[in-house]
């Protein structure tokens, strides 16, 4: 077994506090459900992946937060993608097997992309909009007029709340309401909180207080669902690239590249350094 550590989603400008850290734990294949619960909670990061099975083109990958298993994580995924091709000689694609579904990795020294499982959009109802907007500490007012709230699955499930300009500047939200409701409905992923600056850069707040962090520095399988919400709304004109910064606000800047067909699976690119 062998316990690495990286982070992903780093931005293009050198910064050793950029990206998203994650652990990657290869040769998994003896741990129990409770050791990997432990090592992930001793290593603290949102998420750590536990690579079994491991072949040269494939492998087996379960992720565990410091408090329960999840059934994907985008920053996790893109990093066991570098992990492999720089410890195990991995081709350009990996095909890794999580709780959510397969997922195609193509892989380099430093980047990697993949395509994330078919995401489904679905409307919030009026009652699920308000409490989200609670715990969050916003208003309706504070909402984009022109993209309604919506619930997307990206591997997990998200509440996606797009936002008019200056609300993630004073953004503060409450980690145990969210928390409570992330419970409630079984949201396993963050909560993203979007703004649109341009027709192909958006900027993004995540809280997750249900991966044991109050807020998440990137959060690929989030920017998977944004890019699926978008084209299923009309909201863009596919095939489109788009990006996602992310993290400036909790001295983690991050960058997601997001890439939507005009149909099938969206596919999200980072970049991972070993730590």
């Amino acid at each position: 077994m062998e316990i690495l550590r990286y982070r992903a989603f780093t931005t293009v400008e050198p910064n050793e506090q950029s990206g998203n850290p994650a652990g990657v734990v290869l040769d998994a294949d003896e741990l129990g459900d409770e050791d990997m619960l432990r090592i992930a909670a001793e290593l603290g990061f949102s998420e750590t992946a536990f690579l079994s099975a491991i072949e040269r083109d494939a492998a087996r990958v379960r992720y565990f937060t410091p408090r329960a298993e999840i059934a994907f994580c985008g920053h996790a995924t893109v990093a066991s993608g570098v992990a492999l091709a720089a410890h195990r000689d991995a081709p350009a694609v990996v095909r890794l097997t999580t709780n959510a579904g397969l997922v195609p990795v193509e892989v380099t020294a430093d980047r990697a992309t993949l395509v994330a499982v078919d995401t489904e959009v679905e409307t919030l109802d009026d009652e699920l909009v308000d409490q989200v907007l609670g715990t969050l500490r916003l208003e309706r007012a504070d909402l984009d007029p022109a993209m309604p709230p919506a619930l997307v699955h990206g591997g997990n499930l998200h509440p996606l709340v797009p936002v008019r300009a200056g609300v993630l500047e004073r953004l503060d939200h409450d980690g145990e309401a969210v928390l409570t409701l992330q419970d409630a409905h079984g949201w396993d992923g963050t909560v993203p909180v979007v703004h649109r600056l341009s027709t192909t850069r958006f900027v993004s707040r995540n809280p997750f207080p249900r991966g044991g962090i109050r807020e998440d520095p990137a959060t690929g399988s989030a920017a998977a669902g944004l890019g699926a919400y978008l084209r299923a709304g009309g909201h863009l004109d596919v095939p489109a690239t788009f990006t996602v910064d992310q993290g400036a606000e909790i001295g983690r800047p991050s960058l997601i590249v997001v890439d939507v067909p005009r149909e099938g699976r969206v596919r999200v690119t980072g970049t991972a350094e070993q730590i």
